[in-house]
């Protein structure tokens, strides 16, 4: 790897990084108050879990930016604007589900997410088949926190 090629993925990773801790300032304060007082699905993990994953998940869709970024393919506007795209609708999910109690437009919101990254994975394998694999593990946990938004919308009426 060289020099500019580091530089791309401390780019990608760190922009990705830097919106989850955005996203965390929204959410810190509602887990031991609004948050904490919802009846949750069976299936929520402990509010521990979901710190080290989201990080992990940040550290992989910045790496498939970057993968993608430094691809020889041409043409790589339209990837951009959806790994923009699906960060900006990723940070408003948590201002919409923790910062303003949205349970519904943070599970509109969560819908939209899924598409922007299924559509991220269909355009980033033409440029690399390891950038779309490296998604894969984001893929699952939103539509596990698609279930837990719509199970959080069920059990809290």
């Amino acid at each position: 790897m060289n020099f500019r090629s580091a530089g791309i993925f401390l780019i990608c990773i760190g922009t990705s990084l830097l919106v989850g801790f955005w996203g965390s300032s929204s959410t810190v304060p509602s887990i031991t108050g609004w948050y904490a007082t919802l009846t949750k699905p069976f299936w929520t993990p402990p509010n521990w879990v979901f710190m080290p994953v989201w990080t992990l998940l940040y550290i992989l869709m910045g790496s498939a930016m970057a993968l993608v970024w430094t691809s020889s393919r041409k043409g790589k506007a339209l990837p951009v604007v959806f790994f923009l795209a699906h960060l900006a609708v990723n940070l408003y999910w948590s201002i919409a589900f923790f910062g303003n109690h949205d349970l519904i437009v943070a599970l509109a919101t969560i819908i939209v997410l899924l598409l922007l990254i299924v559509g991220m994975m269909v355009w980033y394998w033409r440029y690399s088949r390891v950038a779309t694999y490296l998604l894969v593990p984001y893929l699952l946990w939103v539509s596990y926190a698609t279930s837990l938004n719509l199970g959080i919308i069920i059990l809290n009426p």
